[in-house]
């Protein structure tokens, strides 16, 4: 490969997102190096206590690695995880994030494992995965936190580089979102307490700064856990308009009328 076609390349990386069988492998490799380990047990650490309170008969999560299941613990009987593309030996079922093949409000909870993060139309996939999740259902939202040292590291890294080409949405933004989707946030939490270098000596301390963080509960971890949940819209029943009947005058009998002037 020439130096043109390597400039063309990064050109049309840095345009969009690839293609999600090659983004889902980049995430998956990642996420068995050294600094994902770490992230993956991290968020873990924060996400499985939560889905293991998750009741249901279908539990979804929606991510870019098939490999990394958040909703091993769920005591839902049918868990679902949809693979990007079709592999050898793959056992789950193929599905576009953006277009899941799924009935309307026929999920119990939805686990979006840095799914926003890492797809071309964040409120495209948001709005798909509110549609599958039934009324009182929960969302488990897991994503980058540009409000800490992690989005102030990406400033100065390459964005082709996964964790670095994520979109790191704010927790603002994210909220105006849910909002208008009639999602209400219940609980959030943070993660990723350590700072994002790749040193295995730095990150053999990670769980110790993890722990300290949570303490403190700092709000400036490099991920944040939003659960919410899908408000029941109320039927407000229509009542007929009933036209009050006419007041009938009260008229004294005749009979009244007679014995009083008789007497």
């Amino acid at each position: 490969m020439n130096l043109l076609s390597r400039h063309e390349t990064r050109r049309r990386l840095l345009r969009g997102m690839p293609d999600s069988d090659i983004l889902a492998a980049m995430v998956s490799q990642w996420l068995q190096s050294p600094q994902g380990d770490a992230v993956w047990q991290a968020e873990l650490e924060q996400v499985r206590p939560i889905v293991s309170r998750i009741f249901g008969y279908h539990i979804l999560q929606i991510g870019c690695s098939e490999e990394h299941s958040l909703i091993a613990d769920s005591p839902a009987g049918h868990k679902i995880i949809f693979s990007p593309s079709h592999r050898i030996g793959a056992r789950n079922a193929i599905a576009n994030n953006e277009e899941l093949p799924l009935a309307n409000d026929s999920v119990d909870a939805v686990v979006l494992h840095h799914a926003l993060d890492f797809t071309e139309d964040s409120h495209k996939l948001l709005r798909e995965a509110t549609r599958v999740l039934r009324p009182g259902g929960q969302m488990l939202i897991v994503g980058f936190n540009p409000y800490s040292y992690w989005g102030f590291w990406k400033l100065f890294k390459s964005k082709i580089n996964i964790p670095w080409r994520a979109r790191f949405i704010s927790r603002g933004r994210l909220t105006d979102w849910l909002r208008l989707l009639d999602l209400h946030i219940d609980n959030v939490r943070h993660t990723l307490h350590f700072l994002p270098f790749k040193n295995r000596r730095l990150l053999a301390h990670a769980q110790k700064l993890e722990e300290f963080g949570n303490k403190l509960r700092s709000p400036l971890g490099g991920a944040y856990v939003i659960v919410c949940l899908k408000q029941v819209i109320p039927v407000t029943p229509i009542l007929p308009r009933w036209r009050p009947l006419p007041t009938r005058a009260s008229v004294m009998p005749a009979a009244e009328n007679i014995r009083a002037k008789i007497h």
